[in-house]
This record gives C-alpha cells, sequence and structure tokens, in this order.
C-alpha cells in the first residue's frame, strides 16, 4: 500500500505538488497578510485613533 502511494508520487510530480505545494503555499500566504493586517493596525490605525482620542480629551471637555 505504501509503496503504491509512492511509486503515484513518484510518477506524477505534478500531483505531488499539488497536493503538498498549494497548501502549503497558501499557509505561507495567509500567514503573510495576517502579519501585515497585525502591522498595519500597530504602526497606523492605534496611533491614530490614540492622536484622536487625547485631541478629543484635551481640547473638548464634557462641561464646554
Amino acid at each position: 500500500m505504501i509503496t503504491a502511494i509512492l511509486r503515484l508520487f513518484a510518477l506524477r510530480p505534478l500531483l505531488t505538488l499539488a497536493v503538498f505545494g498549494i497548501p502549503v503555499l497558501i499557509l505561507i500566504a495567509v500567514g503573510l497578510l495576517t502579519i501585515t493586517v497585525l502591522k498595519l493596525l500597530v504602526f497606523v490605525v492605534l496611533p491614530i485613533a490614540l492622536v484622536v482620542w487625547v485631541v478629543r480629551k484635551w481640547f473638548w471637555t464634557a462641561g464646554d
């Protein structure tokens, strides 16, 4: 059984690439996308939100 599977993979390298390569490439792409989104969130969105919050706290008080 194992030898038949190994022979199948030896005869069809494109099938081997499709079975093992594409899921690995998808995992790499998802990981890189996740890292990019987290960096964008931490280094762009959060500082802007913090500046807006601080400016509102300083210049727009609740009593005025």
